[in-house]
Parts: structure tokens; sequence; C-alpha cells
């Protein structure tokens, strides 16, 4: 008798709810599913929005690599869909290079202590991977992930070279409350409030936070001011298209959300290092975090729509091209689907497609690899399939 498929999801927060919600729709690919996270109440609770006995839970302390080392043998997992934080990216690597299972996340490694985000810790791991005969795919979200896709894609359809390309991240959601953020806030904050870098002829620039900004028209959404930040997926980009003179990544930000974000900033409460309070030390954005509502909680509150996606020219057939292809997502209709709002969704939908695809092993080769560097159509159609219909289109 053949052996059911293991998934195993480790982290609850609302890109894990989607992914759990996606999963057991998907049952006939991720067969038992297993719901994992260092606060079991967080898994009861999306555990009680599923059908009876569509996944199963436990609690994981995912900092202790041979903690994720045990749960993955309890469960004789197949594959882990590490949608926990960055700053556990290496301990479930190295969990799964120990016991030979395949790997997924969807945001590259940070260091707890060190506002810097890159690939070159887990790109370090391609070798035991391979020794290991498994998989690892890195970024397996919206951006970084299906912003990787569409590269690849536009790559090989539309161009023979591309030139330029501008990720364009747009939530033009509403959740009532006067700052918030849409995914952990530690995350966030560290991400935005960071220098800006943008690649261009062979070098990467930087800028100071918020210092460049244009207003894109949003298919969908209207003009929206939007801003040049640093984002992960350029790191890999950069390796895997060919002939890329420049790339850039923008985000829409809200006149409340900077004002309080300047504000926060001026009085050090984004600090990272520890400052002593009383007879503690307490660590400023630790601290801050605890204030502010929990992003799962903002799922039934946000109205609006995201639009993410991609503008690359370049050459094709000698003439000059310029492709823009993107996806608009309603807060309100993920929210109504698995509970959660649409950066969640946009984030965990492309998570349990990147898993199906290896599970499927219609995107499988031992190491440690990038989304662009796999066949983008089979991920493509799988977007249609299962909620991220995308749209692309001729721009003058």
């Amino acid at each position: 008798m053949e052996k059911r498929t293991t998934t195993l999801i480790i982290g609850a927060g609302g890109v894990g709810r989607v992914v759990a919600h996606k999963c057991v729709q998907n049952k006939d690919v991720f067969g038992r599913i297993v719901l994992a996270s260092r606060t079991l109440a967080k898994c009861e609770e999306i555990q009680s929005e599923l059908p009876e006995g569509a996944i199963e839970i436990d609690n994981v302390d995912a900092d202790e690599t041979q903690n994720v080392i045990d749960i993955i043998k309890k469960y004789n997992a197949d594959i882990v869909i590490n949608v926990a934080l960055p700053y556990q990216d290496l301990t479930i690597m190295d969990a799964c290079t120990a016991t030979k299972t395949d790997y997924l996340d969807t945001a590259n490694y940070e260091h707890p202590d060190l506002a810097k985000f890159e690939y070159k810790e887990q790109w370090a791991r391609d070798d035991a991977f391979k020794e290991a005969g498994v998989m690892a795919l890195l970024g397996s979200g919206f951006d970084p992930g299906a912003t990787n896709v569409f590269c690849a894609y536009v790559q090989k359809h539309y161009f023979d070279e591309i030139h330029t390309i501008d990720i364009l991240d747009c939530n033009a959601g509403d959740h009532g409350y006067p700052f918030a953020t849409n995914f952990n806030p530690e995350i966030n904050l560290r991400e935005v409030s960071a220098n800006g870098r943008y690649w261009e002829n062979g070098k990467w620039i930087e800028t100071k936070p918020m210092e460049i900004k244009m207003v894109w028209d949003y298919p969908e959404v209207g003009p929206k001011e939007s801003y040049l930040l640093y984002h992960e997926e350029m790191e890999s980009l950069v390796k895997h298209i060919k002939g890329l003179k420049r790339i850039r990544f923008f985000m829409t930000f809200g006149e409340s959300y900077l004002k309080h974000m300047e504000v926060l900033q001026n009085v050090g409460m984004l600090g990272i290092e520890p400052v002593k309070y009383k007879d503690c030390e307490i660590v400023p954005i630790e601290f801050l975090k605890t204030l502010l509502p929990d992003p799962a909680s903002l799922g039934p509150r946000t109205k609006g729509k995201t639009n993410i996606g991609i503008v690359a020219e370049g050459i094709k057939d000698g003439k000059k091209r310029k492709i823009y292809i993107y996806q608009v997502s309603d807060h309100e209709k993920c929210y109504e689907e698995v509970k959660s709002q649409a950066v969640s969704y946009t984030t965990g939908v492309p998570a349990m497609i990147g898993a199906k695809l290896m599970l499927e092993k219609r995107w499988y080769k031992p190491g440690v690899w990038n989304m662009e560097q796999f066949d983008p159509d089979p991920f493509m159609e799988e977007m249609n399939k299962q909620g991220l219909p995308w749209k692309i289109i001729e721009m003058e």
C-alpha cells in the first residue's frame, strides 16, 4: 500500500491560517495535514474553522532544531511548509536536511538582532540539501514568490531580453485603525524603516528610507504614491533574469501609516537593541508589537483591494516591449473564503501552490532553489485555479 503524504505546516499566524485552509481544499495532494505552532491555542482556532478531522495540531518550538526534528519524525512528514518567523528559517532547514524532508518558506532568513535579510545563509545549505536528496524552495509567497514567477513567465513568453523590472505592491485596504501592520509588526516595521536599495548596471545603489517615490495607477485601485524599498526577491532575480540592467521594488503606504512610523522612529520605538526600563531590559520594537493590533485580527474589518505585479521592459525580435502583469485580491472575499485578509491570502496561497508542485514532482530538484529557477507555467496555471487570477497587459 502506498504511503499517504503528510504535510507539516509550522506557524499559525495569518499566513498559516490561509495555508491550512488551502491545503485542506487540496487534500488529495497534501494528505494528512498537521499544523504546529509554539501557541497551541492559535492552532485550535484554525482547526475549529475547518471540517472536523481536516487537520491535526501540535506544539513546536521552531527556535530549536531538535524540536523541529522531533515533530517531523513524529508525523513522518514529507514536506515542511515554514510560515513561522524568518528568524527560524535556518533551524527548520537544518531539521529538514537531518530528516531528509522537503522544505518551503515564504520569506528569507533574517537575524533576530540585525535589521537585515538576505539569502546567503540559506543558499549556503544547497550542498546539504543535495546530499540529503531533498529540495528547499525559498520565498514561495507573493513578493517574494509570485512576483519571481511573473518575471520568469514574461522572460519565457514575451522577451528575448529584459532590461528593467519594477515590482509594484499596493495594499489599498482599510482596517479602520489609525495605525496597524498587515503582517508581523516587528518584521514589517524593520523592513519599511530600513534604507532602500535598488540594482542598476551591476551594482546596488542605497537610498534613504522613503527617499524615492512615484505615483502609479494601479488597475482596480487607482493612482497611489509608491515608495522605493529594498525587497529580498531582487537578490535572486539579478542572478537569474538574462540581460537585466535595473530592478526596483515599490510599495504603497497611506499618509497615516507614514506619519505614525516617522514619529515612532524619532522616539526610538523601532529600535532593536535592548533598553533598560526599571529593573528589566526591553527591546522597543518588541514592546511596540504588544501594543499594536494583532495582524490576524484585521481580517473581519479590512475592506478594499490589493494589487501586486511587475512591469518589465526589454526587447523582443529586435523591438522594444513593455509588459505589465498583476494580480488583484479583495480583502472581504479573502476573509469570506479563509478567514484572513488579502495580505495573508496572497502570501498563503502561493505557499500552498509551491508545495503542491513539489509534492506532485512538477517542480522538483534536490538542493536550494528560488522560484524563478523553475518553469513558470504550472505555477501560473495554479494561481488561476486556486484563487489568485492574474492579468497581463501590453503597455505603450
